[in-house]
Protein backbone atom coordinates (compact mmCIF):
# COMPACT_ATOMS: atom_id res chain seq x y z
CA UNK A 1 0.00 0.00 0.00
CA UNK A 2 1.92 3.15 -1.12
CA UNK A 3 0.69 6.77 0.30
CA UNK A 4 1.75 9.48 -1.87
CA UNK A 5 2.71 13.17 -0.79
CA UNK A 6 2.24 13.94 -4.38
CA UNK A 7 -0.43 16.94 -5.43
CA UNK A 8 -2.07 15.38 -8.26
CA UNK A 9 -4.28 18.23 -9.74
CA UNK A 10 -3.88 21.74 -10.49
CA UNK A 11 -6.46 22.22 -7.72
CA UNK A 12 -4.34 21.00 -4.98
CA UNK A 13 -1.49 23.09 -5.85
CA UNK A 14 -3.66 26.12 -6.32
CA UNK A 15 -4.84 25.02 -2.76
CA UNK A 16 -1.46 24.74 -1.27
CA UNK A 17 -0.38 28.07 -2.65
CA UNK A 18 -3.03 29.97 -0.94
CA UNK A 19 -2.07 27.77 2.52
CA UNK A 20 0.99 28.89 2.00
CA UNK A 21 0.10 32.39 2.13
CA UNK A 22 -2.40 32.31 4.53
CA UNK A 23 0.23 30.68 6.95
CA UNK A 24 3.09 33.15 5.97
CA UNK A 25 0.18 36.03 6.57
CA UNK A 26 -0.05 34.21 9.95
CA UNK A 27 3.51 35.14 11.18
CA UNK A 28 2.02 38.29 11.23
CA UNK A 29 -0.57 37.89 13.34
CA UNK A 30 1.67 36.35 16.34
CA UNK A 31 2.73 39.22 18.25
CA UNK A 32 -1.00 40.02 18.73
CA UNK A 33 -1.45 36.10 19.67
CA UNK A 34 1.45 35.45 21.77
CA UNK A 35 0.48 32.26 23.11
CA UNK A 36 2.31 30.53 25.79
CA UNK A 37 0.10 27.25 26.27
CA UNK A 38 -1.01 25.41 23.43
CA UNK A 39 -3.94 22.30 23.55
CA UNK A 40 -2.88 19.75 20.73
CA UNK A 41 -6.17 17.91 20.47
CA UNK A 42 -5.95 14.12 19.25
CA UNK A 43 -8.32 11.50 18.48
CA UNK A 44 -6.27 10.03 21.39
CA UNK A 45 -6.97 12.69 24.15
CA UNK A 46 -5.61 16.04 24.59
CA UNK A 47 -1.75 17.16 25.06
CA UNK A 48 -1.44 20.61 26.79
CA UNK A 49 2.09 22.34 26.12
CA UNK A 50 3.59 25.02 27.96
CA UNK A 51 5.45 27.35 24.79
CA UNK A 52 9.04 29.03 25.78
CA UNK A 53 7.92 32.44 24.29
CA UNK A 54 10.89 34.31 26.09
CA UNK A 55 13.72 31.47 25.55
CA UNK A 56 12.96 30.63 22.01
CA UNK A 57 11.21 33.17 20.61
CA UNK A 58 11.34 32.56 17.03
CA UNK A 59 10.51 28.70 17.42
CA UNK A 60 7.59 29.51 19.22
CA UNK A 61 6.70 32.26 16.78
CA UNK A 62 7.18 30.22 13.59
CA UNK A 63 4.99 27.41 15.66
CA UNK A 64 2.18 29.71 16.20
CA UNK A 65 2.35 31.36 12.35
CA UNK A 66 1.15 27.61 11.72
CA UNK A 67 -1.72 27.27 14.55
CA UNK A 68 -2.54 30.89 14.46
CA UNK A 69 -3.16 29.71 9.95
CA UNK A 70 -4.93 25.95 10.86
CA UNK A 71 -2.40 23.89 9.18
CA UNK A 72 -1.92 21.60 11.94
CA UNK A 73 -5.76 20.60 11.73
CA UNK A 74 -6.50 17.04 10.76
CA UNK A 75 -2.99 16.69 10.55
CA UNK A 76 -0.85 13.17 11.28
CA UNK A 77 0.97 11.51 13.64
CA UNK A 78 3.18 10.05 10.84
CA UNK A 79 5.93 8.53 13.02
CA UNK A 80 6.40 7.12 16.55
CA UNK A 81 10.00 5.16 17.73
CA UNK A 82 9.04 3.51 21.30
CA UNK A 83 11.34 5.02 23.62
CA UNK A 84 12.70 7.76 21.48
CA UNK A 85 10.33 10.09 20.12
CA UNK A 86 6.73 11.00 18.42
CA UNK A 87 6.65 12.94 15.31
CA UNK A 88 3.85 14.82 13.49
CA UNK A 89 2.93 18.40 12.10
CA UNK A 90 4.11 17.77 8.13
CA UNK A 91 1.27 15.80 7.02
CA UNK A 92 -2.47 16.18 7.29
CA UNK A 93 -5.57 13.90 5.78
CA UNK A 94 -8.14 15.38 3.88
CA UNK A 95 -10.53 13.04 4.69
CA UNK A 96 -9.30 10.30 1.81
CA UNK A 97 -5.49 9.68 0.60
CA UNK A 98 -3.26 10.35 -0.56
CA UNK A 99 -2.28 12.19 2.59
CA UNK A 100 -0.74 15.32 1.79
CA UNK A 101 2.22 17.17 3.16
CA UNK A 102 1.57 21.10 4.72
CA UNK A 103 2.67 24.02 3.06
CA UNK A 104 6.29 25.15 4.75
CA UNK A 105 6.62 28.72 5.38
CA UNK A 106 10.20 30.23 5.64
CA UNK A 107 12.85 28.27 8.05
CA UNK A 108 13.33 29.60 11.48
CA UNK A 109 16.56 29.64 13.00
CA UNK A 110 18.05 27.45 15.24
CA UNK A 111 17.59 28.01 19.50
CA UNK A 112 19.30 25.18 21.06
CA UNK A 113 18.67 26.65 24.06
CA UNK A 114 17.18 23.58 26.45
CA UNK A 115 17.57 20.13 26.44
CA UNK A 116 15.58 17.51 24.94
CA UNK A 117 14.25 15.51 28.16
CA UNK A 118 11.04 13.97 28.42
CA UNK A 119 8.11 15.60 27.67
CA UNK A 120 9.87 18.44 25.77
CA UNK A 121 8.56 19.22 22.41
CA UNK A 122 11.19 19.90 19.36
CA UNK A 123 11.81 20.80 16.20
CA UNK A 124 12.46 18.53 13.17
CA UNK A 125 15.06 19.56 10.65
CA UNK A 126 16.93 18.19 7.71
CA UNK A 127 20.25 16.67 7.58
CA UNK A 128 23.09 18.67 7.84
CA UNK A 129 21.57 21.83 8.20
CA UNK A 130 20.84 23.25 11.51
CA UNK A 131 18.29 26.41 10.35
CA UNK A 132 15.97 24.17 8.44
CA UNK A 133 13.08 23.22 10.84
CA UNK A 134 9.73 24.39 9.39
CA UNK A 135 6.55 23.01 10.55
CA UNK A 136 7.57 19.31 11.71
CA UNK A 137 7.84 18.93 15.36
CA UNK A 138 8.57 15.46 18.23
CA UNK A 139 7.77 14.60 21.33
CA UNK A 140 10.84 13.45 22.99
CA UNK A 141 9.85 10.10 25.16
CA UNK A 142 13.32 9.66 27.39
CA UNK A 143 16.10 11.41 29.27
CA UNK A 144 18.38 9.19 27.64
CA UNK A 145 18.44 10.78 24.13
CA UNK A 146 19.95 14.48 25.08
CA UNK A 147 23.09 12.96 24.84
CA UNK A 148 22.45 12.51 21.01
CA UNK A 149 20.03 15.43 20.66
CA UNK A 150 21.26 18.00 22.79
CA UNK A 151 24.14 18.52 20.02
CA UNK A 152 23.71 16.98 16.64
CA UNK A 153 22.72 19.13 13.60
CA UNK A 154 23.73 22.14 15.72
CA UNK A 155 21.43 20.60 18.44
CA UNK A 156 17.54 19.83 18.35
CA UNK A 157 15.73 23.07 19.67
CA UNK A 158 13.54 22.48 22.41
CA UNK A 159 10.43 25.16 22.41
CA UNK A 160 7.96 23.40 25.04
CA UNK A 161 7.08 21.29 27.55
CA UNK A 162 4.22 18.98 28.46
CA UNK A 163 2.76 19.69 31.67
CA UNK A 164 -0.95 17.50 31.07
CA UNK A 165 -1.41 14.53 28.92
CA UNK A 166 1.80 12.79 28.34
CA UNK A 167 -0.09 9.73 28.94
CA UNK A 168 -1.45 10.25 25.75
CA UNK A 169 2.13 10.84 24.03
CA UNK A 170 2.92 7.44 25.64
CA UNK A 171 -0.33 5.83 24.36
CA UNK A 172 0.53 6.92 20.89
CA UNK A 173 4.25 5.72 21.28
CA UNK A 174 2.62 2.16 22.37
CA UNK A 175 0.50 1.72 19.36
CA UNK A 176 1.26 -0.85 16.42
CA UNK A 177 3.52 0.74 13.54
CA UNK A 178 3.80 0.28 10.52
CA UNK A 179 6.31 0.58 7.15
CA UNK A 180 4.34 2.13 4.57
CA UNK A 181 6.97 4.21 2.19
CA UNK A 182 8.76 7.55 2.75
CA UNK A 183 8.58 9.55 4.69
CA UNK A 184 5.95 6.84 6.65
CA UNK A 185 8.14 4.08 7.13
CA UNK A 186 7.36 4.29 10.98
CA UNK A 187 3.50 5.22 11.05
CA UNK A 188 1.14 4.54 13.88
CA UNK A 189 -1.83 2.87 13.23
CA UNK A 190 -5.05 2.46 15.29
CA UNK A 191 -7.48 -0.66 15.39
CA UNK A 192 -4.75 -1.82 12.17
CA UNK A 193 -2.77 -4.86 13.05
CA UNK A 194 -0.33 -7.07 11.15
CA UNK A 195 -3.29 -8.91 9.54
CA UNK A 196 -4.91 -6.17 8.17
CA UNK A 197 -1.37 -4.71 6.89
CA UNK A 198 -1.02 -8.19 4.90
CA UNK A 199 -4.33 -8.42 3.66
CA UNK A 200 -3.68 -4.74 2.15
CA UNK A 201 -6.64 -3.71 4.01
CA UNK A 202 -6.92 0.58 3.33
CA UNK A 203 -6.13 2.53 5.91
CA UNK A 204 -8.69 5.19 6.52
CA UNK A 205 -9.42 8.41 9.29
CA UNK A 206 -10.26 5.28 11.88
CA UNK A 207 -6.57 4.13 12.05
CA UNK A 208 -4.63 6.90 11.42
CA UNK A 209 -3.60 9.31 14.65
CA UNK A 210 -5.31 12.59 13.85
CA UNK A 211 -4.22 15.97 15.55
CA UNK A 212 -8.15 16.95 15.09
CA UNK A 213 -6.89 20.82 16.00
CA UNK A 214 -3.96 22.91 18.39
CA UNK A 215 -5.94 25.61 20.05
CA UNK A 216 -4.50 28.40 22.21
CA UNK A 217 -5.36 28.15 26.15
CA UNK A 218 -3.72 31.16 27.28
CA UNK A 219 -1.81 33.52 25.26
CA UNK A 220 0.16 35.01 28.57
CA UNK A 221 3.62 34.93 27.34
CA UNK A 222 4.77 34.30 31.32
CA UNK A 223 2.94 31.70 31.75
CA UNK A 224 6.18 29.43 31.57
CA UNK A 225 7.78 31.06 34.59
CA UNK A 226 7.07 29.13 36.94
CA UNK A 227 8.87 26.02 34.71
CA UNK A 228 12.42 25.61 34.61
CA UNK A 229 13.36 23.77 31.94
CA UNK A 230 16.87 21.77 31.80
CA UNK A 231 19.87 24.18 29.73
CA UNK A 232 21.42 22.75 26.85
CA UNK A 233 25.12 21.90 28.68
CA UNK A 234 25.93 20.09 25.28
CA UNK A 235 25.87 22.27 21.88
CA UNK A 236 29.27 23.14 22.33
CA UNK A 237 31.06 19.84 22.86
CA UNK A 238 32.13 17.95 19.98
CA UNK A 239 29.77 15.22 18.43
CA UNK A 240 31.73 12.27 18.32
CA UNK A 241 28.88 10.85 16.29
CA UNK A 242 30.92 12.20 12.82
CA UNK A 243 27.19 13.27 11.48
CA UNK A 244 24.55 15.38 11.98
CA UNK A 245 20.65 14.12 12.28
CA UNK A 246 17.64 15.45 10.60
CA UNK A 247 14.33 13.78 9.41
CA UNK A 248 15.80 10.53 8.44
CA UNK A 249 18.44 10.47 10.92
CA UNK A 250 16.25 10.69 13.68
CA UNK A 251 14.88 7.51 12.62
CA UNK A 252 17.96 5.63 12.62
CA UNK A 253 18.73 7.24 16.24
CA UNK A 254 15.87 5.74 17.31
CA UNK A 255 16.94 1.88 16.28
CA UNK A 256 20.75 2.93 17.39
CA UNK A 257 18.71 3.35 20.58
CA UNK A 258 17.20 0.87 21.10
CA UNK A 259 19.49 -1.89 20.16
CA UNK A 260 19.15 -2.40 16.50
CA UNK A 261 15.56 -4.34 17.33
CA UNK A 262 12.92 -4.41 14.89
CA UNK A 263 10.61 -1.38 15.29
CA UNK A 264 8.24 -1.70 12.43
CA UNK A 265 5.59 -3.60 11.57
CA UNK A 266 6.28 -4.57 7.46
CA UNK A 267 4.39 -5.73 4.90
Amino acid sequence: MRLSTQFNSSTKWLKHTLSAACISAGLLMVQAASATTVQIQTVLGNIEVNLFDKGTPETVKNFLAYVNANAYTNTIIHRSMPGFIVQGGGFKYTGELPIVAIPQIAKVVNEPVYSNLRGTIAMAKVDRDSNSATNQWFFNLSNDNAADLDKQNGGFTVFGQVIGGMEVVDSIAALNRFNMNTPFEAIPLRNYTTTDNINKVPVTGDHLVLIENIVVLNADPDTAASLNPTKNTLINKKDDGGGSMGLISLLMLGVLALGRKSLLNRK
